[in-house]
C-alpha cells in the first residue's frame, strides 16, 4: 500500500541504525511520508548510530539554524593502533608493541584527555566532508591524494572516561564527549593515541544529544513496518515547528496586526521585544518564521507563513 501524501511541516528526531548513511534515512522518510522535502541537521557516518534531527517539508528551513548546536556523543576509542581513516573502517597503520601499551597507565590516559578538553585547535580527519579546492577531502583521499587540513578551533566541554578495558591487542576506552559543532570525535581518538605515543582510532560512536534534542525522544525506523503503520508512527512523532524553534530561540508572540505585517514583510511596522534572534509565533501558535533584531531593526531570516497549515 502506498503511503498517503503528507504536507504538514515538522521536526522529527530519528535514531539512526549502524550501516545506514544519513542520506539513507532521508530516502526512507521520503518514501514513508511521500514527500521530497526532507533534510537533516548534521551528518552521521555509516559507522555511527544515534540522533539525527530531521526537517519535513517547510520545517527544512529550520535545519540551517540547528546545524551549529552543541552535541553529546558516547564513543569507544582503541589505543594501540592508528588507521588511515582514524576509525575502524580504515586500514591499519601499525600496532604499538605490547610492552609499550603496558606502560600506559590510567593516570596517563586522564592526563592526555585533559589536554584535549576545553578550547582546542583540532585538525579534522583527512576523510572528513570538508571541501579542499571545491572537492570533499574524503573524495581526494579515495583518489590517492595526501590531504592536509588546517587546524580549526573547537570546544570540548566534557571528555569523561567511563571505562578502560585492557586486552592483549590494545586498550579500549569508553568515553562521553560534549562538544561544539564541527568537532570530530575520530580526530579526538587519533590525537589521544598520538599524545600517549601508541596510536589510536575510533571503534564506536553514538550521538545522544543535539542542542536540546535527546536520543530518548527519537524514532527508530523499522523496515519491517507496513507502510501505513510506518507513516502513522512517524507522523505521531513529528514536532510542531513552533515548539521545536521555541526550544532553541526566545519566542516573540505576535499580535494579530504584527502577524499580518510579518507575513507581508512590513518590518518597519514591527516593534520587537528585544535584541537578538527570535522565533516569531502567530496568535494561533504557528511558527511564522525567524527574525533577527539588531539596533531595534528587524530582519526576517525566513518566513513560513505560506507553508504552515
Amino acid at each position: 500500500m502506498a503511503s498517503p501524501s503528507f504536507t504538514a511541516p515538522g521536526v522529527l528526531l530519528v535514531d539512526k541504525s549502524p550501516g545506514l548513511t544519513s542520506h539513507d534515512v532521508v530516502s526512507r522518510l521520503r518514501r514513508i511520508l511521500s514527500t521530497r522535502r526532507v533534510g537533516h541537521a548534521g551528518t552521521l557516518d555509516p559507522l555511527a548510530t544515534g540522533l539525527l534531527v530531521m526537517g519535513i517539508n517547510g520545517a527544512t528551513r529550520l535545519l540551517t539554524f540547528f546545524v551549529g548546536l552543541d552535541k553529546t556523543y558516547t564513543a569507544t576509542i582503541r589505543l594501540g593502533e592508528s588507521t588511515t581513516t582514524d576509525d575502524a573502517e580504515g586500514e591499519g597503520l601499525g600496532r604499538a608493541p605490547r610492552e609499550q601499551l603496558a606502560r600506559v597507565t590510567d593516570a596517563d590516559i586522564e592526563s592526555a584527555v585533559a589536554t584535549l578538553t576545553g578550547d582546542i585547535m583540532q585538525v579534522p580527519s583527512s576523510v572528513s566532508a570538508i571541501k579542499v579546492e571545491g572537492k570533499r577531502a574524503y573524495a581526494r583521499v579515495r583518489e590517492g591524494e595526501a590531504v592536509a587540513l588546517e587546524p580549526r578551533p573547537v570546544t570540548v566541554s566534557r571528555f569523561d572516561i567511563t571505562a578502560v578495558h585492557r586486552t592483549d591487542d590494545g586498550i579500549d576506552i569508553d568515553a562521553v564527549v560534549d562538544c561544539s559543532s564541527g568537532t570530530y570525535i575520530r580526530a579526538l581518538a587519533r590525537d589521544l593515541g598520538f599524545r600517549l605515543g601508541v596510536g589510536g582510532h575510533l571503534t564506536a560512536l553514538r550521538r545522544t544529544r543535539v542542542g536540546p534534542f535527546d536520543i530518548a525522544d527519537a524514532l527508530v525506523l523499522d523496515d519491517s513496518l507496513a507502510a501505513d503503520v510506518a507513516t502513522s508512527s512517524t507522523v505521531a512523532r513529528l514536532r510542531d515547528p513552533a515548539a521545536a524553534a521555541g526550544r532553541i530561540f526566545p519566542t516573540w508572540q505576535l499580535t494579530a496586526d504584527e502577524d499580518v505585517h510579518l507575513r507581508h514583510g512590513r518590518v518597519a511596522q514591527l516593534a520587537a521585544p528585544g535584541e537578538g534572534r527570535f522565533a516569531a509565533i502567530s496568535p494561533e501558535g504557528r511558527l511564522r518564521g525567524l527574525v533577527d533584531v539588531r539596533a531595534e531593526r528587524v530582519r526576517i531570516l525566513f518566513n513560513m507563513s505560506q507553508e504552515s497549515p
